[in-house]
């Protein structure tokens, strides 16, 4: 099947790809700039330059597909509800003219209530689903709630919070009652890739995890897996507006993404229609909570050393590393199409491409953990302080 992937170079669609390349599916990865993304599978694609506002380009870009995965959100821009209704709007046109079999689109979980009470980035997914719902094909929306995985915006913030916040932490009250259903990003790409493999399903379903837990528990869930000490001292006056405030000046997750994510952190985000039910658990089942920071956490402080992962699809031949100098470290590696191929360090440990013995540490490599962290990802979600660092490296706390 010949698959295009609108926003590949996310963090959920650089995991995406090589999942669909495994399964043995032909990839098209569409990019909006002059670079294309920097992932282990660059070469193993066939790149499609489409800017999601403009028609033409999305037109072009879904020309002889069988299926497409719409992955792109205007979260963090300016205007952006405006912006993601023009850009579903394109892409609907473009699945009718091409004649495009199916259609999966990525959304956020959409709690019960009148739409007036959804944060405009919750009510901005719902207005895209309705928009590619009417599309001329076969569409099944996706709502996950919070995605675990080295990398991942509220992965990231959930990691930098606790990480840089003292052993007393101030926690709204809010977040002790409010409800949420992580999921492993592992899970969420299972989901796409069955999703893309079966038209018979539509409408919408729930990609959520296991386990039901406030964020005050999600919090104390990555303390004891990351060996912090941290005491919750629950606030009850925290407005919305200063947790925002807060939590920008304290991660190096863009403000505007910040801004945009904590309004909706007041809804319950748990499962109705489970895609489990639907479409199948992936061979090991739904990662729980705690298995799911783990994992995460062994790429992301450790760089996976010592603990190499063999995957499902088996390893991504040859090893791409990079042309970049990194920490005064210069990584040798490729350039390829003319874009240079970062290789990382991560607390001294180089995640690469795919390894030469056959393991593959990227996210975002055919045979690679989804969970660990990729070349690709924003330079912002491998910041650590030096203090951070140090402590890491003698084990403290």
């Amino acid at each position: 099947m010949r698959v295009v992937v609108v926003g590949a170079s996310g963090y959920v669609g650089s995991r995406l790809v090589p999942e669909l390349l495994g399964r043995g599916h032909d990839v098209v990865a569409t990019y909006r700039g002059t670079r294309r993304a920097a992932y282990p599978w660059v070469r193993d694609v066939e790149w499609r330059r489409a800017d999601v506002l403009d028609e033409a380009q999305v037109v072009a870009a879904v020309e002889g597909a069988d299926a497409v995965c719409y992955l792109v959100h205007g979260l963090g821009e300016d205007d952006f509800m405006t912006r993601d209704r023009q850009a579903a709007d394109n892409v609907r046109h473009a699945v009718g003219v091409g004649g495009v079999g199916r259609l999966v689109y990525l959304s956020g979980i959409v709690p019960d209530g009148p739409r007036e009470e959804l944060s405009d980035h919750l009510l901005s997914r719902l207005e895209v689903e309705e928009i590619l719902s009417s599309a001329e094909s076969s569409v099944l929306t996706l709502r996950a709630s919070m995605v675990i995985g080295a990398g991942s915006t509220s992965f990231e913030v959930m990691r930098q919070l606790s990480e840089r916040l003292p052993v007393v932490q101030t926690v709204p009250a809010w977040m002790a009652t409010t409800l949420i259903q992580p999921v492993a990003v592992a899970d969420a790409v299972h989901f796409l890739a069955e999703a893309l493999e079966r038209p018979d399903v539509t409408g919408h379903l729930d990609v959520v995890g296991p386990d039901r837990v406030t964020y005050a528990e999600l919090l104390r869930a990555y303390a004891a897996e990351s060996g912090l000490v941290r005491i919750q001292v629950p606030v009850w006056l925290a407005p919305v507006d200063a947790v925002t405030r807060v939590v920008g000046a304290v991660v190096d997750v863009p403000a505007a993404l910040v801004g945009s994510l904590i309004p909706s952190l007041g809804h319950d985000m748990v499962a109705g229609r489970d895609a489990a039910g639907e479409l199948g658990a992936a061979e090991s089942g739904p990662l729980p909570v705690a298995e799911a920071i783990r994992r995460s956490l062994g790429r992301a402080r450790a760089g996976g050393a010592g603990a190499r992962w063999a995957g499902t699809h088996g390893p991504a031949e040859g090893a791409l590393v990079d042309g970049a100098v990194i920490d005064g470290a210069v990584i040798d590696g490729a350039v390829v199409d003319g874009v240079v191929v970062d290789g990382v360090f991560i607390d001294g440990v180089l995640i690469d491409g795919a390894m030469g013995d056959g393991s593959a540490l990227d996210g975002a490599a055919i045979g690679g953990d989804p969970m660990a962290p990729s070349v690709g990802d924003p330079p912002w979600s491998r910041h650590r302080t030096l203090y951070q660092r140090l402590r890491d490296s003698a084990g403290l706390p």
